[in-house]
């Protein structure tokens, strides 16, 4: 008897959920006691003691995208499970059209689609695993992992370095004094200029922050290429900022 194999792109947003593994492991301050005073303020700060440490997010967001020049209302669900990868799934409108777009790495293979135009390959996985590295400020609980390194750039700023779906990553984070994010940035494998990939300062501003389950995340942010790159902010406001989000709801497993 032949087994049917799932392929990584049929694996549905709730498949990805069930499959996240579960920690009975709790957040304890005293865990962070070698840690850098920015990341252990940070830290903190998003998780209440006593909460447990999950593996996986699961969030109910809405906004606006840029797609190609003009701006989009949109509505998603996505599901982060650190181990496995992402799926984020998306409804917006164009000309009066609804359209469906979804972003996933799952195993180690990406895709990206929006209605029957998809993109996968190298290049697409590379830049869908930045975006889940970038994601963790909403699964905070994987900075607490042993394989994660920290170093304090300044009073504010401090950068957590780790690997994460095979690709390494040095994700800073601004901090204010109590403890809250205010802005993110990575180097994030991509083509925003539209020719060949390549690391490119990816990030954002942090406006609001909220709490579900213990876990204290950015609600509201303000997303895109560029972000505090060498060319300055201007770049990222005209050119490089695409995403607007608002997280509604997010659960931990």
């Amino acid at each position: 008897m032949v087994e049917a194999i799932t392929k990584p792109q049929e694996i549905s947003l709730d498949d990805l959920w069930q499959s996240a593994s579960i920690d009975n492991a709790v957040f304890q301050p005293k865990l962070l006691i070698n840690l850098p005073p920015v990341a252990r303020r940070y830290l903190e700060k998003a998780i209440t003691p006593g909460t447990q440490l999950a593996s996986a997010v699961r969030l109910w967001m809405q906004g606006e995208m840029k797609l190609g020049k003009h701006w989009h209302s949109f509505k998603a669900e996505e599901v982060i499970c650190w181990d496995r990868g992402m799926i984020w799934q998306a409804t917006t409108e164009m000309n009066g059209l609804p359209i469906l777009g979804c972003d996933r790495v799952v195993d180690g293979a990406g895709n990206a689609s929006w209605n029957t135009i998809q993109r996968s390959g190298e290049d697409i996985t590379r830049s869908c695993v930045g975006r889940v590295q970038t994601e963790a400020v909403w699964l905070p609980s994987v900075l607490c992992r042993s394989d994660v390194s920290w170093t304090e750039l300044s009073a504010s700023v401090v950068q957590a370095n780790f690997t994460a779906l095979g690709e390494p990553a040095e994700l800073t984070l601004t901090v204010n004094n109590q403890g809250m994010l205010e802005r993110m940035k990575i180097r994030r494998w991509g083509n925003p200029e539209g020719g060949d990939c390549h690391y490119v300062d990816f990030g954002g501003i942090i406006d609001e922050s909220r709490t579900f389950d213990g876990y204290t995340i950015p609600t509201r942010l303000r997303v895109g290429w560029y972000f505090d790159s060498p060319e300055g902010r201007d770049r990222f406001e005209s050119e490089g900022e695409f995403f607007h989000c608002t997280i509604d709801k997010a659960i931990y497993k």
